[in-house]
């Protein structure tokens, strides 16, 4: 995720959680924790792949300082973030649009998190879902998360607590069933996680390959 993806990645955020969605401050101060040698935090976008190839730093058409132009970027459809700290890796968000649900993009995007995870020598990855939302904690338990907990009314505000799940040596399982059935992608629930210093961020869904007429993604950060 680039600042020039801000725009596209806040209007995602507010079709899916009109009611707690995070700032664009707040992605701003996520952001400020990537990209340097003492980074915390890995954010990733997925992008409908354009006409042309990508350039090496993940922005269409090569580019590395500006904005890409707008007819080179594809759209945004899903992003997602990680935080790497002690040896502790706790998933920030995860989200996809509501067009790419059942097509499963937030499969491949957790994967992606496992695998930052991975090589930032995490050995547990934490995340808070829903009570409510069982078809995220299917998708969660895939991947091999256990729960551990609860935080009461950790949602709000609608006062909905929050189901606290660990993967341990998350190495073990960066090539989980990212294709698996499309049982845990149908509602903007689907993976509700907390944002880093705020509200739920997202929602992040799973299942199998896209139907026909789906566009192709890429994933960057």
């Amino acid at each position: 995720m680039r600042w020039w993806d801000l725009g596209a990645v806040i209007d995602l955020e507010h079709d899916l959680f009109p009611e707690d969605a995070w700032s664009r401050g707040m992605f701003w101060s996520e952001l400020a924790q990537t990209g340097h040698p003492a980074a915390t935090r890995r954010y990733v976008v997925a992008e409908t792949v354009p006409d042309g190839s990508a350039g090496s730093d993940g922005s269409p058409g090569g580019s590395s300082g500006g904005s890409p132009g707008p007819s080179a970027r594809g759209r945004i459809v899903g992003y997602a973030g990680l935080a790497a700290v002690g040896g502790t890796g706790d998933v920030q968000t995860i989200a996809a649009a509501r067009d790419h649900w059942g097509t499963g993009l937030g499969a491949r995007l957790l994967t992606e998190l496992l695998r930052t995870a991975t090589a930032a020598e995490c050995h547990e990855v934490l995340l808070e879902v829903r009570v409510d939302n069982p078809r995220a904690q299917r998708l969660y338990r895939r991947f091999g998360f256990e729960p551990i907990g609860i935080r009461k009314g950790y949602y709000q505000p609608g006062n909905v607590d929050a189901l606290v799940m660990r993967l341990a040596d998350p190495a073990t399982t960066v090539t989980a069933d990212a294709d698996a059935d499309a049982d845990a992608d149908a509602d903007p629930d689907a993976a509700d996680e907390p944002g880093a210093s705020g509200p739920p961020g997202a929602s992040g869904v799973s299942g199998a390959a896209g139907p026909p007429g789906v566009e192709e993604t890429e994933i960057h950060g």
